[in-house]
């Protein structure tokens, strides 16, 4: 217990000792939530990895998925590294750091509203993103649970609110570039822990060939289809389940405002070619070794069963990590998934915070407000995102339970097509943007309802690939837009 603890301090300590820091390069909007948009290749590549792959993901996904899929479920990990980090950073890279510096656009909607020319769009976009990410950002802190009870035997409430205290009062202190920096500390921890973890878990289970020896003799007539070691197949029992969740963990990060905004901060073209190449390797290393990890966990499904026989998903990898791993190793993991956590929740306030300040309060409400009091309110903003979604971690309503689900397909399957065209098509009109915000954001819940999809996650990947059918149909069947505005915006891109 004591090393654990040990190690948990050290490292509440250094990210407190970073947000201090930080502070000092805080003098105004554009550092406060850009870094001055300064912000260097590494940095700024961990910060994007270590936003995409939180505690849902480690815990969560990979336990559930894994049951799912078994060792397949390791191509929706290669699957992030590939769509979601490598052509993410290749496509929309370089051009969303010309585009957005030229508009002087500082979030999502604010690119919405100056790339097509309207308040409207812009509002509603800052609305979307109030919506659905503070039930993401309440999503963050599940992971949590079952690791705490195991290692610290302390409740769930007493670490969630420690959390949120410590990752609300750097993010204040700092704001990007703290969470930048922190980032990149906590990327370091997530990579070293990860693999030493699998190392671990294979070792107890007599070596990797043991270990998918022993999952090829696991059978389940209501998962596998009749197939003979289903789990340790090339594809897994379901491929077309097994797609559906590559399309919407990966190229959903091209439509999620909390990971598109590393672009806007990123220091230059040379940076992206740099950063492209490092966040490749950490969601290689990250993501493929939490969902390979997570394919092993039908070897543990006596310490994941419920007490009425029913499969805890959540549990799955607590289960792993407890029958193999030591004490000191285990206090490893307790830093790695808080790293986690920790960077995405910082990542979500704040864009959460900017968003409803510049693109909400600033155009609705206070319409003068100078540098220090947009900082001000933003301050004040990432202290309610933190407690709301506090509030929300410890007694989640069963809608907002449902919500949590589908806010990433919501949101990517709302902004990624019309920000994907919004950046190389200057035929894209007004008009195909609000269907896309219409088809995404209703596809996505109007599922929670009529459950025409059979899960959430298959209603967002709908969303998403629908919405980039949308947008080039709504555009050619609109009027074009002001053809000089936008030869300006385009103009930018080749200088």
């Amino acid at each position: 217990m004591a090393s654990k603890v040990i190690l948990l301090v050290l490292f509440l300590l250094c990210m407190l000792g970073v947000g201090i820091y930080a502070r000092k390069l805080v003098t105004n909007v554009n550092g406060f939530i850009l870094g001055g948009r300064s912000v260097g290749p590494w940095l700024t590549a961990f910060a994007y990895g270590t936003s995409y792959f939180s505690a849902v993901i480690f815990v969560g996904y990979a336990g559930q998925f894994g049951w799912r899929f078994g060792l397949a479920s390791t191509w929706v990990g290669l699957g992030n590294a590939i769509l979601g980090s490598l052509l993410a950073w290749v496509v929309l890279g370089k051009r969303t750091r010309k585009m957005t510096h030229h508009l002087e656009a500082a979030t999502m909607p604010d690119f919405f509203g100056k790339r097509f020319g309207s308040r409207a769009l812009q509002i509603a976009a800052a609305a979307i993103v109030f919506v659905f990410l503070i039930p993401y950002t309440a999503s963050v802190y599940n992971g949590l649970s079952r690791l705490f009870e195991m290692a610290f035997h302390i409740e769930y409430r007493y670490c969630v609110i420690g959390m949120a205290v410590l990752t609300g009062v750097y993010v204040i202190m700092g704001g990007y570039m703290a969470t930048a920096i922190n980032d990149f500390i906590q990327g370091i921890i997530m990579l070293a822990g990860i693999v030493a973890v699998i190392a671990y878990v294979l070792a107890g289970q007599g070596g990797f060939m043991e270990a998918v020896r022993s999952l090829s003799l696991v059978e389940d007539a209501a998962v596998s289809n009749g197939m003979n070691g289903a789990f340790a197949s090339f594809f897994g029992p379901d491929p077309a389940g097994l797609l559906s969740v590559v399309i919407l963990t990966s190229l959903g990060t091209w439509g999620l405002p909390q990971m598109v905004h590393k672009f806007y901060a990123i220091r230059d073209e040379k940076s992206v070619m740099t950063g492209t190449v490092v966040s490749t390797l950490f969601a290689v290393i990250v993501a493929g070794g939490s969902y390979f990890l997570g394919g092993f966990g039908r070897l543990f499904s006596q310490a994941a069963a419920g007490a009425d026989g029913s499969v805890q998903y959540d549990a799955i990898i607590p289960a792993m990590l407890e029958e193999s791993l030591p004490d000191i190793m285990v206090g490893v993991v307790i830093v790695l998934v808080l790293s986690a956590s920790m960077s995405t929740l910082s990542s979500l306030v704040l864009t959460s915070s900017s968003t409803l300040t510049l693109d909400f309060l600033k155009l609705l409400v206070f319409k003068k407000m100078d540098d220090r009091k947009q900082l001000f309110v933003m301050r004040v903003l990432i202290v309610f995102f933190v407690v709301v979604s506090v509030v929300l971690a410890l007694d989640p309503p069963t809608f907002i339970a449902q919500l949590m689900g589908i806010s990433w397909g919501a949101l990517a399957g709302a902004f990624l097509a019309p920000f994907l065209y919004g950046l190389f098509w200057k035929r894209t009109t007004k008009a195909a943007v609000w269907a896309a915000f219409i088809c995404g954001v209703g596809i996505t819940v109007a599922n929670m309802y009529l459950n025409f999809f059979s899960s959430s996650i298959v209603a967002g990947a709908f969303s998403m690939i629908f919405g980039l059918v949308v947008v080039p149909v709504v555009s050619l069947l609109t009027p074009r837009p002001d053809e000089k505005k936008v030869d300006d915006i385009f103009f930018s891109l080749e200088e």
